[in-house]
């Protein structure tokens, strides 16, 4: 590995944690930038999968404050998040990689569409909140399924899993924001434990995009906690909007 490689998938990590903790699609910027450097598909998808993950912590860490109260919640969809990973994980180790190839662009496109409908749905869906504090089954199903895509592959889980929170959940959008780096952080850590265990992993480049993403997991989420919604929801289409375009290139 060159030294000009190794700082580009440096500063990708660091531009990864920084997107990760403030929306999710970081892996949109660390993947491509393995397969530019000649790692193969899977590889570099696996690779990418275990080097996030102690960026996704230092996100977690800088909003611990918002995470305050939401134990109860993040244990009951936690359970589901990581049954989806694993279940994803799986898949990606045993099915062709083509198999969800045309249908992962639909799935963001969709989860933008329910960023922007997110205020009107969510008064739709109040007197269903009553009875359902953690969203009920309905929104548990849909932490499963999103686990499921982020185990395989995991671009823009972080938005698809923002507007299922926003939908289903009565609460400030940082506060569902924090919610949504413990649920991927889950689906991300079990998949990585897989891979760890059953496939190989280049450690170099993984090693590099933590290092980065650890940096810049901490400084997204120290400043991206301070967006406010009317700044934030925009950011979340406009970055989904972009990993859909990018996956349908």
């Amino acid at each position: 590995m060159s030294l000009i490689e190794a700082l580009a998938i440096l500063v990708a990590g660091f531009a990864a944690g920084v997107i990760n903790a403030i929306v999710g699609s970081g892996t949109l910027i660390t993947f491509p930038t393995l397969i530019a450097f000649g790692y193969p598909p899977f590889l570099a998808n696996v690779s990418n999968t275990v080097g996030l993950i102690p960026g996704i912590g230092s996100g977690i860490f800088s909003y611990r404050r918002e995470l305050s109260g939401q134990t109860r919640r993040l244990c009951t969809l936690g359970v589901f998040a990581l049954l989806g990973g694993a279940v994803g994980s799986i898949l990606l180790l045993q099915l062709p990689g083509a198999v969800f190839g045309h249908v992962i662009p639909v799935l963001i496109l969709v989860a933008c569409a329910l960023v922007i409908a997110q205020p009107r749905l969510s008064k739709w869906l109040a007197h269903r909140r009553a009875g359902h504090p953690h969203g009920g089954l309905p929104l548990a199903a849909g932490v499963f399924l999103t686990g499921i895509y982020g185990g395989y592959f995991g671009a823009a889980q972080g938005v698809i899993l923002i507007s299922l929170l926003g939908i289903f959940l009565n609460d400030e959008l940082q506060r569902l924001n924090g919610a949504k780096q413990i649920l991927a952080g889950i689906t991300n850590a079990v998949a990585a434990l897989m891979f760890i265990s059953f496939t190989h992993v280049a450690w170099g480049p993984a090693g590099l995009i933590a290092g980065g993403a650890t940096i810049g997991g901490y400084i997204g989420g120290r400043y991206g906690r301070l967006l406010p919604a009317r700044i934030l929801r925009p950011l979340i289409v406009v970055i989904g909007v972009i990993a859909a375009v990018h996956l349908l290139t």
